[in-house]
């Protein structure tokens, strides 16, 4: 495998690819246990599928945007390595999925070589930051995101404090108060504003912390109206530097950001971030505005076409295009339905793009693609390209686009099949209300399972899997949620749990709902007023004989596009990591955090340094609480108990507390004095850690 190797020239790339080859060995070699690799893979974008010996790979592709170049590079790497398939995701990432363990250091070189990442794609770190996919050309923002999001993920990867959280933190910015990203669902949402001071314009963001979906979904609270925009980098650090100490760690299902907030309240949650500032590198940082934007291809003369059908153009523009703040050009969107398309689909597709738009296509996050700055004159060439390629269908992001996780098929925690569910009601929507595909205040979102990777939960129509027991048998089920959805500026409404029907029913809840909204909403009424307009009950009402199970056919005891009869095989979830508590296992990683403090002190990175000092001190801490049973949840319960358990009672001697010593990370500025006086210390306190285990097994062996 050396050859790969030469041709990455960012040495951090080189290291990261060449460690993560060497820990594939160490693992089969049986050195580094089961749940600590886990671990390590996850954070460099490697899932674990529900087929044993396969893995999932997530690209990583900051605000969705992918380049003609590097698109073709990602079909050509999915046919070397995986299927043929791309899936496009709601996070805006790419996955593919069937890949061997042992390759995938040599897919990642690959993938470096277009400027393309997996790190950071899974576990438990800063996952893919989101933007609207109309930032930039967006005619209602009040400038362009697209610079804010890139610093973000720039800044945050490979950041210490980032790499090892209780739970993963989800970031994204909107482009306009239209809300687009959904803010109010993330860990930290970004929306831009301006205000005037003395006639001069000042960017800033309005800030919330805390959203989240899952099975506990979680509405955003606001931090701050305003927040200027050179502070935005510096609080997204604290607040990730604050999580890391303060989150939850022994129960994963407790252990996002939106529990710790509403544990201790947000005044609190900010207090802990004020008192990091101390700790964060950059008190300001000043977002580079001028990253490059591509734009349109020279101008062309395009052949007059005769269609044979006009009206279906038509209706294709009325629903897939729109036009940019740019005057005379377009945005196109490719419904791309499950996210699903072809390497040879995708490659033609970038050709095309090099031909009739930007490069610069962005993903969306309802699995489809934006194309960018498509001029007038060439829609309709464009249009016929694209119909080639199947990729015209009308209804962009409508009722009849629905969004859908992978579920059973390639996912350890899916319960029903969602995909197939997903096709049968995006037929029963173009077959039998074709007028909804201009109806875009209806949102169809499935999930597999009720973790909400498809966002179930902000839908207006939301499905996620389940089962129930008729006797002996179990039947696959979904569970129907309604009134989900953004209202805008940060606010949105989490969906109501109505009922729970078998799976193959969820074709006629479909209608009955769709023919119960078209008969008795008044006035052009949204969906969500008719729905609260009713209440809950009434629609529960409306669905009853639906849930009732006492005549199911034969049928509904078989899941979607399956003949066998069902069961639930839910395997051990993968989409936060795993909570790893192995003395030994705590033990290597303080060990191996110091040799990485030591790396970056001797780079320059006094920040980074310390923060590695830090980490090395909380992983001894935590092995040694682990072996004495004493079982702690937080790095800031760790440092209250250490103290009580083997400070107070002599078995480790500390000149200083423990809380003293650990806590001197977030008590003075970076510094390269500080760095070295710090890394000393965690070098003694880690040989403290040694001695004491090692002195206790020998006493064992006696």
């Amino acid at each position: 495998m050396k050859s790969f190797r030469t041709e990455i020239e960012n040495p951090l790339v080189e290291k990261d690819i060449i460690d993560l080859e060497k820990k594939i060995h160490e693992f089969k070699s049986g050195v580094i246990p089961e749940q600590k690799f886990r671990s390590l893979r996850l954070a460099r974008g490697i899932y674990g599928q529900r087929q044993p010996g396969v893995q999932m790979i997530r690209i990583k592709l900051p605000y969705g945007r992918v380049t003609s170049k590097q698109l073709i590079a990602i079909a050509d790497i999915s046919d070397e390595f995986s299927t043929g398939i791309l899936h496009l995701t709601t996070r805006q990432d790419i996955q593919i999925h069937y890949v061997s363990l042992d390759r995938t250091p040599e897919l990642w070189a690959k993938l470096e070589q277009d400027d393309i990442t997996i790190r950071e794609a899974c576990g438990n770190t800063v996952r893919n930051i989101t933007a609207s996919d109309k930032s930039g050309i967006d005619p209602n923002e009040p400038f362009d995101v697209t610079p804010y999001a890139h610093a973000a993920f720039s800044y945050l990867l490979r950041k210490p404090f980032g790499q090892d959280l209780g739970r993963k933190i989800k970031i994204a910015f909107s482009s306009s108060d239209e809300d687009s990203a959904f803010t109010y669902i993330h860990d930290i949402g970004l929306i831009p504003k301006l205000k005037f001071v003395n006639g001069i314009e000042e960017r800033g963001f309005k800030v919330l912390l805390g959203g989240g979906l899952g099975a506990q979904p979680f509405l955003a609270q606001t931090a701050f109206e305003f927040l200027p925009e050179n502070k935005v980098i510096p609080f997204i650090e604290a607040v990730v530097r604050v999580f890391d100490r303060h989150g939850e760690r022994q129960s994963r299902h407790k252990a996002r950001l939106k529990f710790l907030i509403n544990k201790i309240g947000l005044a609190e949650f900010l207090k802990l971030v004020d008192e990091e500032a101390t700790a964060v590198v950059n008190k300001e940082y000043a977002i580079n505005r001028s990253i490059p934007v591509a734009i349109a291809p020279d101008h062309k003369a395009y052949t007059h076409i005769k269609l044979a059908d006009e009206a279906a153009y038509k209706i294709w523009l009325a629903t897939n295009t729109f036009s940019q703040k740019q005057s005379g050009f377009y945005g196109v969107y490719l419904k791309v339905q499950l996210g699903n398309i072809t390497t040879a689909k995708a490659r033609q597709l970038a050709n095309i793009v090099s031909l009739y738009a930007a490069d610069d296509i962005r993903i969306t996050i309802n699995q489809g693609f934006l194309l960018r700055f498509v001029s007038e004159d060439a829609l309709l060439p464009l249009y016929i390209q694209l119909k080639q390629l199947e990729l015209i269908e009308p209804g962009f992001d409508s009722v009849g686009d629905i969004t859908a996780c992978p579920g059973t098929d390639t996912c350890n925690l899916g319960i029903s099949n969602s995909t197939q569910l997903a096709k049968e009601l995006e037929q029963v929507i173009y077959e039998e209300y074709p007028e909804l595909v201009y109806n875009r205040d209806i949102k169809i979102k499935i999930s597999g399972c009720m973790n909400a990777c498809g966002q179930h939960a902000l839908a207006q129509i939301g499905f996620h899997g389940s089962s129930f027991k008729v006797g002996a048998n179990v039947v696959p089920a979904v569970q129907v949620l309604l009134g989900g959805g953004t209202f805008g500026n940060g606010q949105g409404r989490i969906s109501d749990k109505v009922i729970k029907v078998a799976s193959k029913r969820a074709p006629e809840v479909l209608r009955t709902l769709l023919d119960d909204y078209k008969l008795n909403a008044v006035d052009e009424e949204k969906f969500n007023s008719y729905y609260e307009r009713n209440g809950e009950n009434y629609f529960y009402q409306l669905l009853k004989s639906l849930g009732d199970n006492s005549d199911l056919k034969k049928e509904e005891y078989l899941d979607w596009g399956s003949t066998e009869s069902f069961k639930t095989a839910i395997g051990v979830g993968e989409c936060a990591s795993v909570i790893i508590d192995l003395v030994a296992t705590l033990i290597y990683e303080a060990e191996e955090k110091l040799d990485w403090s030591a790396e970056a002190f001797d780079n320059g990175s006094w920040s980074d340094s310390i923060y590695h000092s830090y980490s090395a001190i909380i992983s001894g801490a935590k092995a040694l609480l682990l072996d004495k049973q004493v079982h702690v949840n937080t790095q800031h319960g760790i440092i209250n108990d250490f103290d009580k358990n083997f400070v107070e009672t002599g078995d480790i001697k500390l000149v200083s507390s423990f809380k003293e010593l650990a806590l001197k990370i977030n008590q003075q500025e970076a510094s390269k004095e500080f760095a070295e006086e710090y890394f000393a210390k965690a070098k003694t306190f880690f040989s403290l850690i040694k001695g004491y285990r090692q002195s206790k097994e020998e006493a064992q062996t006696v």
